[in-house]
């Protein structure tokens, strides 16, 4: 360790601080690090601190029967300070996890070093802790995330050398290692968690651009989730395992058709890791009876739910009481196709015999959320009606207008449209005359088939329950959209470029891994599954710089990290991580 001067100018003259500093050696090179800030110190005081830095110093060979005098200092407990408060829990969990995946050792094989003055393995940590913990624009991770952060120690990267330049082109380094990521992500979280890949979810999300992206063929307008229809997307398809963990995904234009990714995704996961006995799970917008044929022939199995309209084929099924109760609230039955069904409702009898199995499901919670929505949609239409009817019948309307008044108001309110059957007639004097009346039998289909859905599989050798189950676990690939795009701000997109659009889907695919990884951590710590409010708690844990003013008007400075509360020490016990002595630079060796 050695002192070395500081300068600085305060009111037009040039001021000298000192700082003590120690030497260390890593695989990029010597470097050095700030132990203790120190003020100004006369040439007794550097005398006194350099003795003891010397003293300190492991390298220094005591002589025999050496003496040593301590040197003690008063410090002002009136002016004893903090400074410089920086966000430490949150990059340190995230660093955490990486160092649990192997992710910094596989970026720093994949990214090998050059001649550039930050590695990109190290640009693209950066981009990815930014990512977990405070979503935002390179811009932003550059002039405001980085620099309030304890990443500029923990990394030893200084502040001046992240600009959103270096993290742009570090997208740029990092995109083409997709497929290598995304086979060895799913080999290490397997050994993580003791993960099975032999039923595997599929679902589709979107999101939208802010801009034109005129330059990315990718964006393109079509249905989209976030309710903007008025802006460019991409589609993006996610595979994950039964519990959630992801396997790899692929990016799709924003005009595609769900229904149309099927047979790409399948074979895709087929090509990287293998055909195996896997049970695929989708939702019934990715089925058709091509994807349907595809998957028979390929003798691949599957469970897919079906479209609303093949329900009514199974409407003695319905009325009969034979429902197995595997669940409080839950009914499900096994049945086959019946043989009077016809293609009239939806075309769905290309059915082999023998070959396919029916799950009809019931639930109870769901039967009074849709009965709910129903009856507020149709008492929102009647209310309209009336007093629609009653303007006819007062004022002297043009009927061509209320017919589109009419068709306005069913378009908005589709639950319920089929209830009801409206006319609109001209009179002898050309007025509009308006009349209603509700369909009763529709109604009563309405009703029985509340909360009622149909799943549809070529599995043979599992149990009605099971066969729900496994559909069920769906809803954990459809929350894991939501956490993507909700909680680590997928959307929008502000880039305009196809190759950055991607790499910053990338970017939110290996923070929905570290996501995963803190939440399979979680649970396995009797922690719940929610690790949003782990990382919270621990978000609150910072780095500080304790200011000790002396009695000789010097001022010792000293890094520290804050004691960790009650509830973060249990939280930490329970992961079975340990908080730092002290801030030091995350090793990156082998």
């Amino acid at each position: 360790m050695f002192i070395r001067p500081c300068f600085r100018k305060k009111d037009g003259k040039r001021h000298a601080y000192w700082a003590l500093v120690e030497s260390y050696r890593t695989e990029r090179g010597p470097r050095q690090r700030v132990v203790a800030y120190l003020g100004q110190l006369d040439e007794a005081g550097r005398l006194g601190v350099r003795e003891v830095a010397v003293e300190g110093s492991p390298a220094r060979q005591h002589t025999l029967f050496e003496e040593t005098q301590p040197q003690w200092v008063t410090v002002d407990a009136a002016a004893v300070r903090v400074e410089n408060c920086r966000q430490f829990g949150g990059p340190w969990l995230a660093l955490e996890l990486i160092r649990k995946l192997g992710l910094h050792d596989f970026l720093k094989r994949a990214l090998p070093s050059g001649s550039e003055d930050v590695p990109w393995s190290l640009t693209a940590l950066i981009l990815i802790i930014a990512r977990l913990c405070e979503p935002s624009s390179e811009l932003h991770i550059a002039e405001h995330f980085y620099r309030g952060t304890a990443l500029p120690e923990l990394l030893g990267i200084p502040i001046e050398k992240v600009d959103d330049n270096r993290l742009y082109r570090g997208l740029d380094h990092l995109l083409p290692h997709k497929r290598a990521l995304e086979a060895f992500l799913k080999n290490r979280l397997g050994e993580l968690f003791d993960l099975e890949y032999d039923l595997l979810l599929y679902d589709v999300t979107s999101t939208y651009f802010e801009g034109q992206a005129s330059a990315n063929p990718l964006a393109q307008r079509g249905y989209s989730r976030d309710q903007r229809s008025d802006c460019k997307q991409v589609c993006i398809g996610l595979v994950v395992s039964r519990c959630g963990m992801p396997l790899g995904y692929e990016v799709f234009a924003g005009n595609t058709a769900d229904v149309t990714t099927v047979e790409h995704i399948v074979t895709t996961m087929e090509e990287r890791y293998g055909k195996s006995d896997r049970v695929w799970v989708m939702d019934r917008g990715m089925v058709s009876e091509a994807n349907i044929k595809f998957l028979r022939e390929g003798r691949r199995r599957y469970i897919v739910g079906t479209p609303k309209s093949l329900l009514k084929k199974f409407e003695q099924e319905l009325l009969k009481e034979d429902w197995h109760t595997i669940r409080d609230g839950i009914e499900v039955k096994v049945c086959a196709m019946p043989r009077n069904a016809d293609d009239e409702d939806g075309g769905e009898a290309d059915v082999s015999e023998g070959t396919e199995t029916f799950i009809l499901c019931r639930s109870r919670d769901r039967s009074q959320k849709d009965a709910a929505i129903l009856r507020r949609f149709e008492d929102k239409i009647e209310a309209r009606l009336k007093s629609m009817a009653q303007r006819c019948e007062k004022q002297q309307r043009d009927p061509m207008k209320v017919e589109r008044e009419v068709g306005r108001l069913l378009g908005q309110n589709t639950r319920a449209a089929k209830l009801f059957q409206v006319n609109v007639e001209s009179t002898n004097e050309g007025h509009a005359r308006l009349t209603w009346k509700k369909v009763e039998v529709l109604r009563d289909w309405a009703t029985l088939s509340m909360g009622c859905y149909l799943l549809r599989t070529n599995v043979r050798d599992w149990t009605d329950e099971e066969l729900w189950q496994t559909y069920i676990q769906l809803t954990e690939a459809e929350a894991a959209f939501r956490i993507h795009k909700s909680d680590l701000t997928i959307r929008p997109i502000w880039h305009q470029k196809e190759e950055r659009v991607l790499a910053h889907i990338l970017v939110c695919f290996l923070a929905y891994v570290l996501w995963k990884t803190m939440a399979g951590l979680c649970q396995a710590a009797g922690l719940g599954n929610d690790p949003r409010r782990v990382l919270d708690e621990l978000s609150e844990l910072r780095s500080v710089d304790v200011v000790l003013p002396t009695s000789a008007g010097a001022q010792i400075r000293k890094r520290c990290i804050t004691k960790p509360t009650d509830h973060q020490a249990i939280l930490l016990h329970r992961l079975a991580l340990t908080l730092p002595a002290h801030l030091k630079m995350f090793e990156l060796e082998m």
